[in-house]
């Protein structure tokens, strides 16, 4: 947890780095042309000063500030730079494009991925496929929107863009949206373990499902029970983000073998275990809006994008563009292979997590299935982290900073060790709990991608866009993309997570 300063050091630390943020806008920054502003310009110290004000006005430390992204620890080059206006000036590391390619790619290309075919089914194929690609050009352009968010706010991170721009209520959305984006990630990841684990142990020793205790193993309820609290648990009482980032260049190869194995296999899927088509499955479904969710859920990588774009080696708009637009499309590739090689084999019988369609002892797709089970255990930890530290940091920043202005303490206390592992412990329960009530991985998706992922990725980064825009000379033009996004990400919202909690109820009725 970061050191948290007093009120006046934040913001003499703010004004410093917003400073420094607005003097790095380059030439080649051209979407920011419309907001630059002279030296002798009053408005500018009086912009400046309300963006100042309004991100004090949460007295707060940037949420997560001190977190480096697992996949940006993944492919960090070796030469070191100094502060890069980071709070508490954490040296970094810089990278290049390709670095950061991967970083990003490897953000994007996560668990969601495997229910990409489940999305097709929701949508249908033709339906399916036009909105892999539309979502997939709005979130690049999201992405790149929160960069421009953080220059002309002069912030760093996505946190500290929502709060300067929209102060203490802006600060509680952004934690809410992180949290709960973690969590759900935490509780797809437990469905996930219960589904690959125990059929590669049934598939590995087959007399384990008639021996006495042992077949407890081969059982979804006591592997989650077992893998999440002798496993994911005590990797989640860390500290220290760095000591699980390692796990992600496992994340990467699982889904390169998942992608592989589900088109070889779906190729070699005998007939009686296909399903059949029908024309909305072909055109367009009735589950648009779940679908939508599904899409979404996978293809969030905001939380990491401006710690990537900081590590640039000369960090620019043109240079991150280009960096977002091939993460984007190879992502959109990967995700756009695996469901149609899902989807067009098993068609109206296609799962959540298309793996559970292939059969029990097919050996390249138990292989498949160790890989994603056994990476589940180890980014597990990761989202409980994410978790606790926003839990924990909010609780703090709120209710111990009522204590520091009545007393006049320098700032609120660092959470203890009980606290800690306190907050661990219910968070790994509670998760674990939800995801002993379900084992639709397209549910959890479902939910979590029309929530915290909507909100992430179409409704924070327009809407700071939309605020900094009021207090500029912008044109109206500039203003009806980010509020048609907006729009499209609160109707998603609204209308994915109705259907979704309806249908949820309505299979445990039948």
């Amino acid at each position: 947890m970061a050191t948290r300063k007093s009120g006046s050091e934040q913001a003499m630390l703010h004004e410093s780095h917003s400073a420094t943020s607005l003097a790095s806008l380059s030439d080649d920054d051209d979407d920011l042309a419309p907001y630059r502003v002279e030296d002798n310009d009053p408005v500018s110290p009086t912009l400046q000063r309300t963006f100042t004000e309004d991100y004090n006005a949460g007295q707060h430390e940037s949420l997560l500030a001190r977190i480096e992204a697992p996949a940006v620890v993944l492919c960090e080059a070796t030469e070191a730079s100094g502060d890069l206006g980071v709070p508490g000036g954490v040296a970094k590391t810089k990278n290049g494009m390709k670095m950061a390619f991967m970083n990003m790619a490897n953000s994007i290309i996560g668990a969601g991925i495997i229910g990409q075919p489940y999305a097709l089914l929701q949508c249908g194929l033709f339906t399916g496929m036009v909105l892999l690609l539309v979502l997939t050009l709005v979130i690049d352009w999201t992405i790149r929107l929160m960069v421009i968010n953080a220059k002309l706010s002069g912030t760093n991170t996505y946190q500290a863009t929502v709060s300067a721009c929209f102060g203490r209520v802006g600060y509680f959305a952004i934690s809410l949206a992180q949290g709960l984006f973690a969590f759900g990630g935490s509780i797809a990841f437990t469905v996930i373990i219960g589904d690959t684990i125990p059929r590669v142990i049934a598939a590995l020793f087959p007399s384990a499902t008639t021996t006495p205790i042992v077949s407890l193993l081969t059982e979804r309820d006591p592997v989650m029970i077992i893998c999440i609290l002798f496993i994911s648990f005590p990797l989640s009482l860390s500290k220290n983000i760095a000591n699980l980032a390692k796990a992600s260049l496992l994340a990467l190869i699982s889904m390169l073998i998942i992608i592989v194995a589900v088109i070889v296999e779906g190729i070699r899927t005998p007939v009686d275990q296909k399903g059949e088509f029908t024309l909305p499955l072909l055109t367009i479904n009735s589950g648009v809006f779940q679908g939508i969710g599904v899409i979404s859920f996978a293809f969030v990588c905001h939380h990491n994008s401006l710690l990537i774009y900081g590590a640039l080696r000369k960090p620019t708009l043109d240079r991150f563009a280009r960096v977002t637009h091939w993460s984007t499309g190879v992502s959109m590739i990967a995700c756009m292979a695996l469901a149609l090689a899902g989807f067009l084999t098993f068609r109206d019988k296609t799962a959540g997590n298309v793996l559970n369609n292939f059969s029990a002892d097919d050996i390249f797709i138990n292989i498949a299935r160790f890989c994603f089970g056994f990476n589940m255990l180890t980014t597990f930890p990761l989202e409980i982290f994410v978790c606790r530290e926003v839990l924990l940091d909010y609780i703090y920043s709120t209710f111990f900073q009522q204590i520091t202005n009545e007393h006049g303490v320098d700032g609120p206390p660092e959470p203890s060790l009980w606290a800690h592992r306190l907050t661990t412990a219910a968070l790994t329960l509670i998760t674990l709990l939800v995801a002993l009530t379900t084992d639709s991985l397209g549910i959890v998706l479902e939910v979590v991608g029309s929530t915290s992922a909507c909100m992430l990725a179409y409704i924070l980064p327009p809407l700071c866009y939309l605020k900094l825009a009021t207090s500029t000379n912008s044109s109206w033009k500039q203003k009806v993309g980010p509020i048609a996004c907006v729009t499209f990400g609160i109707t998603v919202m609204i209308a994915s997570t109705a259907l979704s909690i309806k249908n949820a109820f309505a299979r445990e009725s039948i």
